[in-house]
Parts: C-alpha cells; sequence; structure tokens
C-alpha cells in the first residue's frame, strides 16, 4: 500500500523524500515497481471485469451464485464465494425487483354501482324563485 501511494504521487514529490517519510527502501520500492504482474493477478482482474459486466447486462439483478454460473459457462471455474468476495471488494449488490401485487378485485363492487344505477324522482315540484 505504501508503494501504491509512492507510484501515486512520483510527480509531485520525490521518491527519496517518501521513502524516508514511510519508512521504506527505495531499493525495495524500485524492486516492486520491476515486478512483473503475476498471472493470478491477471486472471483476478479478467474475472472482475467479467463480474461486472454480467452484473451490469443483468440490470444489477444477479446474485453470486448466478454469477458463478454464468462465469462457468463461459469456461473461468471459480466458486460462489470468491465470486461473492469479488462481488464485495467492487461494491456490488444485486437489487430485488419488486414483485407485482394485485391490490383490488376487478370482480368486487363497492357499493357504488347500486348508486349509479338508481333513479331520482322529486316528489313535489318546488317553483323558482326568481334567485
Amino acid at each position: 500500500m505504501k508503494y501504491e501511494f509512492i507510484k501515486n504521487h512520483e510527480c509531485l514529490f520525490p521518491i527519496e523524500t517518501m521513502c524516508v517519510v514511510l519508512e521504506v527502501g527505495s531499493s525495495g520500492y524500485f524492486k516492486w515497481k520491476s515486478k512483473p504482474i503475476s498471472s493470478r493477478l491477471l486472471l483476478k482482474e479478467k474475472i472482475i471485469y467479467q463480474i461486472s459486466s454480467i452484473y451490469f447486462a443483468s440490470k444489477q439483478r444477479y446474485r453470486s451464485a448466478r454469477i458463478t454460473f454464468e462465469l462457468n459457462v463461459l469456461g473461468y471455474k471459480i466458486s460462489r464465494i470468491t465470486v461473492a468476495k469479488y462481488m464485495k471488494e467492487l461494491g456490488l449488490r444485486s437489487t430485488l425487483s419488486k414483485k407485482f401485487k394485485v391490490t383490488t378485485n376487478s370482480t368486487q363492487i363497492f357499493g357504488g354501482g347500486k348508486c349509479v344505477e338508481q333513479e331520482f324522482y322529486a316528489e313535489q315540484c318546488i317553483p323558482n324563485l326568481g334567485i
């Protein structure tokens, strides 16, 4: 982590000064910087890219089990626990869509049907008051 900090701030501060402040050897930093990326780390980056592409293609609904199945179909041999760990690192969580719930019964008539069908008649006529 200290080496990452030094690498990210090389253009702002001298490397030797940052190594002294962070209490790391400059030779260790240069050895770390020249070391090639491991095949395991490259595979992890590929899997993380595939996880995020499957996750967003599924409208953020797939959980780790479904993504694991998709990765196994694509040829990656990976466990559900590892996929869940990578998803947690990326901050990906599935959002479940709410099921459609019917709240009204279309066959039931709520008292309003009787009033519509009624006919009203005035028993006696009220004369026009001219107002």
